[in-house]
C-alpha cells in the first residue's frame, strides 16, 4: 500500500506546490483522490504508472481540486488507453465530468463511468473498500477512508507440519477459508490459522472544518491526511472559508487516535516557512509530518 502525494497546495499552484491530488498504489489497481492541475505530470514524475485500473474519487467540485481532470484524460487517451476509468464524487459530478468531455477539445477513447455517493460505502474491490463521511466545508464535500479488509491470520506451521500436510495448494485452501481434507480427516481453517490480522486504514478529509464527525471517521486509522491550510493566527478566516489550521488538525489526529497525520492542502502564504506550520502541529500531534509534492510513504502491515 504505497502513498504518494502528487499535489499539497491549496486554492493555487506555487514553485513547490501542486494542487491536490493523492494517489495510492495497491492490489494492482491505481486509486487517486482528488485531480488538481498536471495531475498527469505529476504521476509520471512519482512514477506511480497508469493503471490498467484506475479509479478517482473527488471530494468536491471546487477548481483546485477537479481542474486536473480532463488534461489526465486526454493524456490516457493520447497513451491509446482501451480500459475504462471510474470518477466517483459527490452530487454535480455527473453533470461536472459531462460537461468537461462535450466540450469536444479532443477525443477519449475509452470509457468513462461516472457516479455520485453520500455517506456510507462508496466503492468495494475484493482487498480493499473505499467509505465516505460529510466533510465540513463551503460546498457539499466528502472525505473518503480506503480501508483494507482483514488479512488471514498467520498459518499454524508447526501444527501443520505436526500433521504431515504438504505446503501447497492444501495451505493456500485453508489460507483463503476453505476446508480440507487430508487423510480421512476435516481441517478447518481456524484449526490452521490464527486469528484475522487487521486492515490498514488511509483517512482523507479533502477540504474541511475540524469536526467531530470526521475524528470518528478517522479513528485508530494509520494514515490522516487532513486539511491544513492555515497556521493558527488565522483560525477565524479558515472557518469562514471552510477550512482547518494546523493545530486543528493535530487536534483531531489526536482525538482520533490515529498513527501518522500528513498537514495537507498547504496555503501558498507559507511558502518557504512550512516548517514553522510542523513545529506547531508536533506542539499537539508528535507524529505530524508535511506532505510536501511527490513524497511517498509505505503504510505498514499491521500485525
Amino acid at each position: 500500500m504505497r502513498l504518494t502525494f502528487l499535489g499539497t497546495g491549496g486554492g493555487v499552484p506555487s514553485l513547490k506546490r501542486g494542487l491536490p491530488s493523492i494517489a495510492i498504489n495497491f492490489s494492482g489497481e491505481l486509486i487517486l483522490f482528488d485531480c488538481g492541475e498536471s495531475t498527469q505530470r505529476q504521476m509520471m514524475k512519482a512514477g506511480v504508472g497508469f493503471k490498467r485500473k484506475l479509479i478517482i474519487f473527488l471530494t468536491h467540485l471546487h477548481g483546485d481540486h477537479v481542474l486536473g481532470l480532463p488534461g489526465l484524460l486526454y493524456t490516457l487517451s493520447m497513451l491509446d488507453r482501451k480500459d475504462p476509468v471510474k470518477v466517483i464524487g459527490p452530487k454535480g459530478t455527473i453533470e461536472f465530468v459531462k460537461s468537461l468531455l462535450s466540450l469536444k477539445t479532443g477525443k477519449i477513447r475509452f470509457d468513462v463511468y461516472v457516479g455520485e455517493a453520500s455517506e456510507g460505502l462508496v466503492y468495494e474491490s475484493k482487498e480493499y473498500v473505499i467509505e465516505a463521511v460529510e466533510a465540513d466545508h463551503t460546498v457539499p464535500a466528502l472525505a473518503y477512508r480506503l480501508r483494507e479488509k482483514n488479512r488471514p491470520g498467520k498459518m499454524k506451521v508447526e501444527y501443520l507440519e505436526s500433521i504431515g500436510l504438504p505446503r501447497g495448494p492444501l495451505w493456500g485452501k485453508l489460507q483463503r477459508g476453505e476446508e480440507i481434507e487430508f487423510k480421512g480427516r476435516i481441517i478447518r481453517p481456524e484449526e490452521a490459522m490464527g486469528p484475522p490480522r487487521p486492515g490498514r486504514k488511509i483517512v482523507y478529509t479533502g477540504d474541511t472544518r475540524p469536526s467531530q464527525r470526521i475524528i470518528e471517521f478517522a479513528r485508530d486509522a494509520d494514515v490522516l491526511i487532513h486539511d491544513a491550510t492555515l497556521g493558527p493566527e488565522f483560525e477565524e478566516e479558515a472557518a469562514k472559508e471552510g477550512h482547518s489550521t494546523v493545530n486543528q488538525a493535530a487536534e483531531v489526529a489526536l482525538k482520533a487516535g490515529v498513527k501518522r497525520l500528513y498537514l495537507f492542502h498547504i496555503s501558498p502564504r507559507y511558502e518557504g516557512r512550512e516548517d514553522a506550520l510542523l513545529l506547531e502541529a508536533r506542539k499537539i500531534f508528535p507524529e505530524s509530518y508535511l506532505a510536501e509534492d511527490l513524497l511517498k510513504y509505505e503504510v505498514p502491515l499491521r500485525s
